[in-house]
């Protein structure tokens, strides 16, 4: 299963962990996403959506 918000499209980001001795590792930086029954183009399904559309979404509402 993809790591991608439904609602959004936001996806995992890499980046670096920098050490106090300035040595990079490389990480990556995935979303919060929770599974939730949702509506999306009308149709109530159970989708992944990160946290920020879930509280965007509880604030419209």
């Amino acid at each position: 299963m993809s790591r991608i918000c439904a609602a959004c499209g936001k996806t995992p980001m890499s980046g670096n962990l920098v050490s106090h001795s300035n040595i990079k590792t490389k990480t990556v930086r995935r979303p919060n996403l929770q599974k939730k029954r949702v509506e999306l183009d009308g149709k109530v399904v159970n989708a992944k959506i990160c946290t920020k559309c879930l509280k965007t979404a509880k604030k419209d509402a």
